[in-house]
């Protein structure tokens, strides 16, 4: 019966160390990293959006899978925009058109990432 006990004790050990480890949620680094392409044509800099700019735009949404990360994007542009300076929220809002995805919330202050599915 002590060997039982313990062939089960060991068994839910590698049981758990097997388990896939998932990956952390979305961070605000990372929104922010994706987006720094996109600072030029954001502060009317730049007339379009550059191709590392749409990559990064489309990387950014093909990684928010859950309702969570979704919210947490929307969260971490609201957050950035304040800090760049001379920021065009017209540009902001047009880019995910221009870069061909569309995301399903509108870029703005005013947004309520709560509400965000």
């Amino acid at each position: 019966m002590a060997n039982l006990k313990v062939a089960m004790v060991l068994l839910m050990c590698v049981a758990v160390m097997s388990a896939p480890i998932t990956q952390a949620a979305i961070t605000c680094g990372a929104v922010a990293g994706k987006v720094a392409p996109c600072i030029g044509y954001l502060t009317n800099k730049a007339p379009n959006p550059s191709a590392g700019c749409c990559s990064g735009v489309k990387s950014l949404l093909a990684s928010a899978a859950t309702t969570a990360d979704r919210q947490t994007v929307c969260n971490c542009l609201k957050s950035s925009a304040g800090s760049i300076s001379g920021l065009n929220y017209a540009a902001a809002g047009s880019l995910p058109g221009k870069c061909g995805v569309s995301i399903p919330y509108k870029i703005s202050p005013s947004t309520n990432c709560a509400t965000i599915k």
